[in-house]
């Protein structure tokens, strides 16, 4: 008579076992997890007090990183605004969504994991900047576009269903506007970077790029406090990331760390130790399998990235070994390549006749201005000429411990032989499993390389 009980009892430690596993060792009483994702636009990786800037007002991001986990090498499969969108949704590279090149929609027969989610229950949303076209907006349940509707499409969620909340920003994109913040940045506060001229004009336009990063800031603050109030902030995952650089000479629309390394926090208290920092190399095509694995959902064969919840677990795991960034059209005609050891980075230029000349809107800022006024004078160092070279180099080689900016090409260079023949055969291989092939025909610029004014042939008549 006591033999069913006793079954009965493994039976269900069984079942709480296997649900438990299911979605990280939670309690199966707590649930699905829910999500957020919060994706800024045009952010480099450093810019933020979490990662050590002395001056940038985030106190809500530093917040994020004592509450969570921050990656310290995070980085994204593009520098350019919707590819890498594109890319993060499906969990592939570029070039393999159809949506490789600037403003181009994602198709409706790419599988993401957002409609994986919305069919196994949960609840799905965007808000803010959308940037991916017509076609993937089905498979939300409900996308607004307007900029100050984050909290409210909290609010009004269904509260019987568990949730993902895609919400993106439009900061730090340009255009700027001065006293958007109450305590605007000044020039003293700025932290310029070496490939770019330390004049009063760059300081200015850092300034007010630094005033919209504290705006969103606030942002993530007031969705963690409704997040609380809601009482649902225990068992939600939270990750903040950037879609690519900062708009400026040698940063967005590279593949240098300064296009596409991103800031990556991850917070989950109910599961992810606050304060944990992890050095391990993880990319943004990773994050639709590691999303659908942390709710219990089977991984899509479409997707091309490698889940991270190793390293949730274990901010020491290593999940790859080696991360790929590419280039492709982006106002101008370009098309590049890489691929990043834990030291080391290898870059190809498809193109090398072209210079790396920065995107339209940033061609057209204060800064740029001025660096044409001071390479017409001669007054630019090396380090700051490389927007308006060319030819390029075809190939780049970099030691990123000894020269994090990457500003001392080693390509070629007897001693670097052999690390830069690995990298090569890495790029190789890649490329031939992710069917990357160079376009049969270079799509041409549509806008001016000197002045970003857009060129004739293209302006609506």
């Amino acid at each position: 008579m006591r033999l069913i009980p006793f079954l009965s009892v493994v039976a269900a430690l069984l079942v709480l076992n296997f649900c438990g596993e299911a979605v990280f060792g939670q309690k199966p009483t707590e649930g699905k997890p829910n999500f957020i994702v919060f994706i800024a636009d045009d952010m480099a990786w450093d810019d933020c007090g979490a990662y050590g800037h002395p001056k940038i007002q985030t106190p809500h991001l530093n917040q994020l990183a004592v509450d969570g986990m921050k990656f310290n090498h995070a980085y994204l499969t593009c520098s350019s605004c919707s590819p890498s969108r594109a890319s993060i949704i499906t969990g592939r590279y570029p070039h393999s969504t159809g949506a490789h090149q600037l403003h181009l929609p994602l198709p409706e027969s790419q599988v993401t994991f957002v409609e994986q989610l919305k069919d196994a229950g949960y609840y799905t949303a965007s808000a803010g900047k959308w940037h991916l076209g017509t076609p993937t907006k089905s498979k939300f349940d409900h996308v607004t576009t307007k900029l100050n509707e984050w909290v409210s499409t909290l609010k009004q969620r269904p509260k019987d269903k568990p949730f993902f909340m895609w919400f993106a920003f439009t900061d730090p994109h340009r255009p700027y506007q001065r006293n958007i913040i109450e305590r605007p940045h000044t020039n003293e506060d700025v932290i310029v970077p070496p490939y770019l001229p330390d004049t009063p004009e760059v300081r200015d336009d850092l300034a007010l790029y630094y005033d919209e990063i504290t705006r969103l800031d606030g942002v993530v603050g007031r969705v963690r406090e409704e997040l609380k109030k809601q009482d649902v902030a225990s068992n939600t995952v939270i990750v903040f990331l950037s879609d690519n650089g900062r708009p400026f000479p040698r940063c967005k629309t590279t593949v240098y760390d300064s296009g596409v390394r991103t800031p990556w926090i991850v917070t989950w208290p109910a599961q992810v130790k606050g304060g944990t920092v992890s050095d391990s190399l993880i990319s943004s095509v990773d994050l639709a399998p590691t999303i659908l694995e942390l709710a219990g959902l089977p991984i899509a064969e479409t997707f091309q990235g490698k889940s991270f919840k190793p390293i949730l677990q274990t901010p020491a795991a290593t999940t790859r070994l080696h991360i790929f960034a590419e280039h492709n059209w982006h106002d101008f005609e370009d098309f590049g390549r890489a691929v990043r050891s834990s030291r080391f980075k290898y870059i190809r230029n498809f193109y090398p006749d072209l210079p790396g000349t920065p995107p339209a809107d940033a061609v057209r800022s204060e800064t740029y201005v001025k660096m044409r006024q001071l390479r017409d004078a001669r007054k630019l160092n090396g380090d700051q000429q490389g927007c308006f070279l060319a030819p390029r180099p075809a190939e780049e080689l970099y030691d990123l411990e000894a020269d994090p900016h990457e500003l001392h090409n080693l390509a070629g260079q007897k001693e670097f032989q052999k690390v830069q023949q690995e990298l090569r055969v890495v790029l190789d291989q890649w490329q031939e499993e992710t069917h990357d092939r160079l376009p049969r025909m270079r799509r041409p610029d549509e806008f001016d390389r000197e002045t970003g004014q857009q060129l004739p042939a293209f302006r609506k008549k």
